[in-house]
C-alpha cells in the first residue's frame, strides 16, 4: 500500500496481521508511500522500479534491483521464508533469492496471469517459477486447475482465497445521502458495480439490460465505480440505448465512501466474461458486497465461483449472454425477499470464511 488493487490490499491486510517488524516487505516506491510506511507494522523497504528503453529486456533493471534488495534484506536479518505476491517479477526473483540463500519460496497465483501471459518468454518464466516453488497459494479452484495444467504438483498447491474487512464493510451504514446524490426516487432500485472499466468485467451487459428491466416495470438505475479504458464506450452505449439518465459513472470514490455505496445499492453486479484468455481469477468486490449483505450477479468465467455461491449468495450467469444477465438482474430486483435471503447468506459466509482473521489463520498454516 498505498498501491491500489485487490492483490495489494490482500497482502497488506494479511501480512500486517501476521507479525510486526520481523516481517520485511519489499515494495515499489509510489506516491504517498513514505507516510504509509512510517505507521506500518511491518518493516517496509521501497524500491524505485523504472524501465529503460535501451535495455533488453526493458524490465531488466527492475529484476536486478529486486534481486539485490532481497539478498540485502536476508543478509541483514533473520528470514525464514520468501513470499512472492506475484509470479513475475517477484516470483522468479524470489525463487532465485530463495535458492541462493537456502530458504523456501511461496508464490501466490491469481489466475489471470496464467490465462493471459502467452508470450513465449514470459510464459516460460512463469511456468518455470510456478513449477519450482516450494508452495503456491491459489486464490480459487479455477486457479488451482490452471496451475495443474502447467505441470505444478498438486501437493504443492494450497487454496487460500483473499478476504474482506468485515469491520469496514458491513450492513446498516448510512447511505441515503448517496442515493439522493444520484437523484433516486423513493422505491427506485440501484444496481452497483465496482472495478476497472474493462470489457471483460461485463459492465456493458448491465447497461444493455436496463431497457429490458425498465420495460418489465422495474424502476432501476445503475452506478459504476471505477476508471478505465471503457469509459467512453460505456457512456456511448448508455446514450445509444436511451438510458443515460439511469447510468452514473462515478470514477474514483474515497475509501471511506466505498462501504456506503455498497449499502446504498440493492444489488451488486459484475457479470464477467473471458476475452482473449483474460478472465477474473476471483473477485474481491463480491466479498465486499456480501459483507454488506448484498447479493451479487457474477459471470461463470474464471474463479468467481469461489466468491459467489450460485443460488446461495447470488447468481452466476454466462456473461456473454445478455439475456441471462438481464434475467438474473430482473429476478433479484423483482423479488425483495429472495434478494434479502441471498444477501444474508453472503453476509454470514463473508464473516465466517473470508474475514481477514480467517485468511491470516490459513496463511499461518502454510506447510513449508
Amino acid at each position: 500500500m498505498p498501491t491500489k488493487g485487490g492483490t495489494a490490499i490482500w497482502f497488506d491486510e494479511v501480512y500486517r496481521r501476521l507479525g510486526g517488524k520481523e516481517i520485511h516487505v519489499l515494495a515499489a516506491e509510489v506516491p504517498g508511500s513514505a507516510q504509509v510506511d512510517v505507521a506500518h507494522p511491518n518493516a517496509v523497504h521501497r524500491i524505485e522500479f523504472k524501465r529503460y528503453g535501451w535495455l533488453k529486456p526493458e524490465s531488466l533493471a527492475i529484476y536486478l534491483k529486486l534481486l539485490f534488495a532481497g539478498l540485502g534484506v536476508i543478509a541483514r536479518h533473520r528470514i525464514g521464508a520468501v513470499h512472492a505476491g506475484r509470479v513475475l517479477p517477484e516470483g522468479i526473483i524470489g525463487w532465485l533469492i530463495a535458492r541462493l540463500t537456502g530458504k523456501p519460496i511461496v508464490i501466490y497465483a491469481h489466475g489471470e496471469e496464467i490465462t493471459t501471459w502467452r508470450q513465449s518468454g514470459k510464459f516460460r518464466a512463469m511456468r518455470f517459477a510456478y513449477r519450482r516453488a516450494d508452495r503456491i497459494v491459489a486464490n480459487s479452484d479455477f486457479t488451482r486447475s490452471e496451475l495443474l495444467k502447467l505441470g505444478v504438483l498438486p501437493e504443492r498447491i494450497t487454496l487460500i482465497s483473499p478476504g474482506v474487512d468485515v469491520a469496514r464493510f458491513k450492513p446498516g451504514l448510512p447511505a441515503e445521502h448517496l442515493r439522493a446524490s444520484l437523484g433516486l426516487r423513493e422505491g427506485q432500485k440501484l444496481v452497483l458495480s465496482v472495478g476497472r472499466l474493462s470489457r471483460r468485467k461485463g459492465f456493458d451487459r448491465v447497461i444493455q439490460a436496463l431497457p429490458k428491466l425498465v420495460e418489465s416495470g422495474l424502476d432501476v438505475s445503475y452506478a459504476l465505480i471505477g476508471i478505465g479504458e471503457d469509459r467512453d464506450y460505456l457512456l456511448g452505449l448508455a446514450q445509444e440505448l436511451g438510458v443515460s439518465e439511469r447510468v452514473h459513472l462515478l470514477g474514483h470514490v474515497s475509501p471511506e465512501d466505498l462501504p456506503l455505496w455498497y449499502n446504498a445499492c440493492d444489488l451488486f453486479a459484475m457479470p464477467n466474461r473471458a476475452l482473449d484468455g483474460d478472465t477474473e481469477g476471483f473477485g474481491m468486490v463480491f466479498l465486499e458486497a456480501a459483507a454488506c449483505a448484498k447479493p451479487s450477479v457474477a459471470g461463470i468465467a474464471g474463479g468467481t465461483g469461489a466468491a459467489v455461491e450460485d443460488g446461495v449468495t447470488g447468481c452466476r450467469v454466462n456473461g456473454e449472454d445478455g439475456a441471462q444477465v438481464a434475467g438474473a438482474l430482473a429476478s433479484l430486483l423483482a423479488d425483495d425477499a429472495w434478494s434479502r435471503r441471498l444477501g444474508q447468506a453472503g453476509y454470514e459466509r463473508a464473516n465466517r470464511d473470508f474475514s481477514w482473521t480467517a485468511v491470516v489463520h490459513k496463511t499461518r498454516r502454510l506447510d513449508l
